[in-house]
This record gives structure tokens, C-alpha cells and sequence, in this order.
């Protein structure tokens, strides 16, 4: 059973906004995801602070040390994304089932500081990754495994609308 929501399908939130969190691609430059990643990581060490940290809402909901242990693999995953698509030509990135991830790795069992520290650390890396994109670089294409292709630019946009959400998950 999946507790997150089907990450593998939410492209569209490209084109239109979220329903739930509000996000809207359109409003976001890509030249401005890195200062938005580190101003989402900077809320992430109080949401790890709570007394509540492990506790899951319902069956079906992560606890908000669940989501945070999530967002700092999405954060290393992407930064390796990044780099396949600035230094290959139309890689097709390996597949991650998040699910699985979270089950192998014991997201919610691990220590809510040392998650902090390396999801701060892990959105500082990709911030600063995004940060060195420059002119035609934002044009380099890259694919999932699923097929659905991206440019860095929008692969850019398409990113940051997951920490965003994940925090309003965790935060609402």
C-alpha cells in the first residue's frame, strides 16, 4: 500500500495548480527554484523538532519524520538527476519507488536530528547545483524511466513542487 501520493503521475502539476497545496508552476521561474529549495529546507528542522514526529495522522499518511526522511532522498535524488542531464545527452534516469525506499530504509525509526541535518545539507548541494545552471543548460533534456521527459528547466519546476507540498503535508 502506498502511503504518499502517486508522485510516478503528478506531471500534471505543470500545467495546472495544485489542488491541494496551491503550488502553480506558472507562477515559478526556474532561476528562482534554488533560493525556494532553501527557503523550504530552512522549515524542515522545526517540523523534526515536534514531539509528534512520528506519528502517522492515519493508516495511510506518513509521519512528518516519514516525509522529511522522504524530501531529503528526493533532494539527493534530484541532484543526481541534475547531473545526469547537465553532463549526458537525453539520460533516462534509473527508476526509485519511494515507497519501497521508505519501507528499506526505516524513515520512520531514524533519528529526527541527523535527518535535519542531512536534508538541510542534501537541499544546500541541489541549491547551490541549480544556482550554476546557466543560458542553454536549462534546455538539456532527461527522462524517467516511465518515459516522461523533462528540460532541466522544467524538470526545475516540476522538483520544487514536492518539498513545497511535503512541508504543507506536514504543516496544515
Amino acid at each position: 500500500m502506498a502511503i504518499t501520493p502517486d508522485t510516478k503521475n503528478w506531471t500534471w502539476v505543470l500545467d495546472r495548480p495544485c489542488g491541494e497545496c496551491g503550488f502553480d508552476a506558472a507562477s515559478i521561474r526556474p532561476e528562482d527554484v534554488a533560493g525556494i529549495l532553501r527557503a523550504n529546507a530552512a522549515a524542515w528542522p522545526a517540523v523534526l523538532e515536534r514531539s509528534d514526529v512520528r506519528e502517522r495522522p492515519d493508516d495511510h499518511t506518513w509521519s512528518a519524520l516519514e516525509y522529511s526522511a522522504h524530501v531529503r532522498d528526493v533532494f539527493r535524488l534530484y541532484d543526481e538527476r541534475l547531473a545526469l542531464m547537465l553532463e549526458q545527452d537525453d539520460p533516462l534516469y534509473p527508476n526509485w519507488d519511494q515507497d519501497v525506499t521508505a519501507v528499506e530504509e526505516r524513515y520512520n525509526e531514524q533519528d529526527p536530528a541527523v535527518v535535519s541535518a542531512d536534508l538541510v545539507a542534501a537541499a544546500a548541494v541541489l541549491a547551490d547545483h541549480f544556482d550554476a545552471v546557466d543560458g542553454e543548460q536549462w534546455l538539456r533534456p532527461g527522462r524517467r524511466s516511465d518515459g516522461v521527459a523533462f528540460t532541466v528547466e522544467s524538470f526545475a519546476v516540476y522538483f520544487i513542487h514536492d518539498p513545497l507540498h511535503h512541508l504543507w503535508d506536514v504543516t496544515k
